[in-house]
């Protein structure tokens, strides 16, 4: 067990409804760093390389309708067991109306489709979306004050 990093999107649906700040507001209350942070237009080579896996589908031309129907806010949060975590905190069912209550999805949305927040699935996936879109330097290592009220020493490595 690590500390990590993973990816998180705040989609279109959330940005339309105010909801970008509610999803920050859980990220950091549930002590987890945010690393990277910016909003990014989702279209073009992104939104195709982001979504290759199902490229092919007969939805994918929703999907990318809808991704780049606003621009996004892209967050790459680090902490202990990060994507796990993240997972959990986002709500592990992606369709909101089935989704756990307390989770972003299962208090937030109703939708399978909009439903407000990507967290990557794996460590293997944060590894490949993050530096789709974020440089090395738009990512920063810095102390958090908090921390040392967050992790137990053995989690801190």
């Amino acid at each position: 067990m690590a500390m990590q990093q993973t990816a998180v999107l705040v989609k279109p649906d959330a940005l339309q409804r105010g909801l970008v700040g509610e999803i920050i507001s859980r990220i950091e209350k549930k002590g987890l760093k945010i690393v990277g942070l910016k909003m990014v237009s989702f279209e073009g080579d992104l939104v195709a390389n982001w979504y290759s896996h199902i490229k092919d589908k007969d939805f994918f031309p929703r999907v990318r309708t809808f991704m780049t129907s606003t621009p996004i806010v892209a967050l790459v949060i680090e902490g202990y067991e990060a994507v796990d975590v993240v997972r959990r905190l986002c709500g592990e069912e992606r369709r909101g109306w089935k989704a756990e209550q307390g989770s972003l999805r299962g208090d937030l949305s109703m939708s399978g489709g909009f439903n407000i927040v990507h967290s990557s699935d794996s460590l293997e996936s944060a590894n490949r979306e993050i530096p789709l879109l974020f440089k090395a330097n738009e990512i920063h290592t810095y102390d958090s004050l908090t921390q040392v009220l967050v992790y137990d020493e053995d989690e801190k490595q």
